[in-house]
């Protein structure tokens, strides 16, 4: 049932907590329970303190496995991915119904139309404990995504479901994946299909200087009119690298690019603010050099992107064939293909 016409306001948290790694835990599942479990108890005395309209909760990215540090795909994908619909998630679905939230966090998640591979997910779970929303990452270096195995993913899931995007009580809702923020494309390609709040759940530099990052949210926010939900790591725990490089601004931002609410290091519900939705829309409905997301022209660009395709100049579809999983050195070398076509073109040079 759609619930667009509700004009909302309430608060929404990206909570910022530590990421327990599960690369060398002897029973990967217990840690991840404990690790749910966890998020339970912040969430709750998170919510106590800032109150009943908190409705909303974006979790970091990693904050139940933290990220394979080399792995090869079939052995992360049996130490840290979980089942769609399985125990771990309907655990997770559990956290937000207890909560009465909606609830965002990202995950590796197996799928069993690619046996063998795993995939990074956003999910949205309802305040029922229901998962109404699964985005697969686009965009990743390291690991396989759907655009890797773009024909057979489509085949099977439909197009839609590479840009889902929900209607909620909350607005409508969409998923980025963490470095995803750097991608205008992708913001873009879910505003229009309605998006107005955006869940990143990421795991990033938190620096006391400006990072890329930081300053994609602030474009991406205001070049879609959208509200942003980032919630970073407080710093990743059980790995080589060092345990805070990836800790604090956790932010909020509102959808003429302004960040309202920032954390600093370490655990902290402190980046909660107000989301109001009814001040988006009408914004959204203003006539004038303001409204940036009604004066878009696709024609200009559908052109050079078609063009940039056919001559191969991004990163290629299909390139892994799903019924033979790749060594990790696959997705360094179909990079670097990509840069040699870019040099080859002049695009970039020596």
């Amino acid at each position: 049932m759609s619930t667009s016409h509700q004009a909302v306001s309430y608060r929404a948290l990206a909570l910022q907590t530590t990421c327990d790694a599960v690369n060398g835990a002897s029973d990967p599942r217990i840690a991840m329970r404990a690790a749910i479990e966890r998020i339970d108890q912040q969430i709750a005395a998170s919510k106590a303190f800032i109150g009943p309209d908190c409705r909303l909760v974006v979790l970091p990215e990693y904050f139940l496995t933290s990220f394979p540090m080399g792995e090869p795909i079939p052995a992360w994908t049996a130490l840290a991915a979980i089942d769609p619909g399985g125990e771990e998630e309907i655990a997770i679905g559990a956290v937000a119904q207890r909560n009465n939230v909606f609830l965002s966090g990202n995950v590796y998640e197996t799928d069993r139309a690619f046996p063998g591979l795993y995939f990074q997910a956003s999910l949205i779970w309802s305040p029922t404990g229901d998962v109404i929303l699964r985005y697969r990452r686009l965009h990743s270096l390291f690991a396989p995504t759907p655009h890797d195995v773009f024909d057979a993913y489509v085949d099977a899931y439909g197009i839609d479901s590479l840009f889902p995007v929900v209607d909620t009580e909350l607005g409508k809702l969409a998923c980025i994946a963490s470095e995803e923020i750097l991608i205008p494309e992708l913001a873009r390609a879910l505003t229009m299909r309605g998006a107005e709040v955006f869940c990143h759940s990421t795991s990033e530099v938190g620096s006391p200087r400006q990072t890329p990052k930081d300053i994609a949210k602030l474009a991406r926010a205001q070049e879609n009119l959208a509200w942003i939900v980032s919630a970073n790591s407080a710093g990743i725990a059980g790995i080589s690298i060092p345990f805070a490089s990836t800790d604090g601004k956790s932010q909020i931002v509102d959808h003429l690019g302004k960040v309202v609410v920032e954390a600093g290091a370490g655990e902290s519900m402190v980046a909660n603010a107000e989301i109001d939705i009814a001040a988006l829309r009408r914004y959204r409905n203003r006539a004038g050099m303001v409204n940036l997301l009604a004066r878009n022209r696709f024609e200009l660009w559908a052109g050079e992107y078609f063009r940039a395709a056919d001559a191969g100049l991004g990163h290629p579809p299909n390139n892994i064939d799903p019924e033979q999983v790749p060594g990790r050195p696959h997705f360094l070398n179909t990079h670097q293909g990509v840069i040699s076509r870019l040099k080859e073109h002049g695009i970039i040079t020596e």
